[in-house]
């Protein structure tokens, strides 16, 4: 298992280190009051969150972990057959022993990119301890992978790249990392510019696909997604299970889930109470427009 100490921090905020049962996980904490789950994508970490945690640790106990696999948390190898290491199943638990570590019962969670797949596994399999769920910029797995033609499978090509057999994706990552993420970060933002990115963020980034285990990490999660999350998804769906909690969506007009046809059509088949709204922006919504973040989510939080 590596560790990664990337010297990323948020402002005002206490990194923590959490055993949540053989992985320990980084996690910045602020705030006081009910608690705020920030869970983070690819290929990013906490550091995404830079623009918009302060502002909601001024009302809650703002909680920012980096996932399995990201930031400074740690990077098992994914040994599992069927991935369930770096399945979203398993971040939800993690997501667990986070909130039983800082004492909360409940939360409000808010997850953008993978971490809002962690957020949706939460919701169904830990409906009592969610309060509300915030997603950025997603639809739920199985329904991504239906969508699929052939202008979405062109943008999304890392669903299917990152998910090849080991070690495909990890050596050919491998062998210019930073020259990768800088281009997948400058592909999925509206003005096709790394400068609309903080620097520490950018760097906390480059510095975490330096690290061969953590490309890892990520290749495994997308091997979780394509197998065990997609059939996990399918399977609650045959079910007729559902998100019980209220939920908010955000989506980008420059965004993924936008070329999925009506994206606020795929989140009601999954929940009885879902409310959507849109904004400029490309992929990482939170650095491009975090006003819109705020907009969206401060009074459905109940900050208002």
């Amino acid at each position: 298992m590596t560790k990664l100490e990337t010297k990323s921090k948020l402002p005002g905020f206490t990194r923590h280190d959490v055993d949540v049962g053989g992985v320990v996980l980084s996690v910045h904490v602020a705030g006081s009051g009910p608690a705020l789950l920030l869970l983070h994508g690819y290929p990013q970490n906490h550091m995404c969150w830079l623009n918009i945690a302060p502002h909601f640790a001024e009302k809650f106990t703002c909680i920012v972990p980096d996932l399995r696999g990201y930031g400074d948390s740690d990077a098992p190898k994914d040994t599992s057959v069927d991935h369930a290491t770096y399945s979203k199943r398993q971040m939800a638990q993690d997501m667990v022993g986070v909130l039983d570590h800082f004492g909360h019962d409940r939360a409000h969670v808010l997850g953008h990119d993978r971490g809002g797949r962690v957020a949706y596994r939460f919701a169904l399999d830990h409906a009592e301890r969610l309060d509300r769920l915030g997603i950025i910029e997603i639809v739920p797995t199985g329904d991504f992978w239906q969508a699929w033609n052939a202008e979405l499978a062109y943008k999304a090509y890392h669903w299917t790249f990152l998910a090849q057999p080991y070690p495909l994706p990890e050596n050919m990552i491998n062998a210019a990392p930073e020259a990768y993420v800088d281009h997948t970060l400058k592909s999925w933002v509206n003005a096709k510019s790394l400068d609309i990115l903080p620097e520490p963020a950018l760097e906390s980034y480059r510095a975490q696909a330096a690290d061969p285990a953590r490309i890892h990490a990520m290749c495994a999660d997308y091997r979780a997604g394509a197998t065990f999350d997609r059939k996990l998804d399918d399977l609650d769906k045959a079910l007729g299970r559902k998100i019980a909690a209220p939920l908010r969506f955000l989506w980008a007009e420059g965004g993924f889930p936008g070329q999925t046809g009506n994206p606020e059509d795929l989140w009601s088949s999954w929940a009885d109470q879902v409310s959507s709204q849109s904004c400029i922006s490309g992929h990482f919504v939170m650095e491009e427009n975090p006003e819109a973040v705020l907009d969206c989510f401060w009074a459905f939080f109940g900050l208002e």
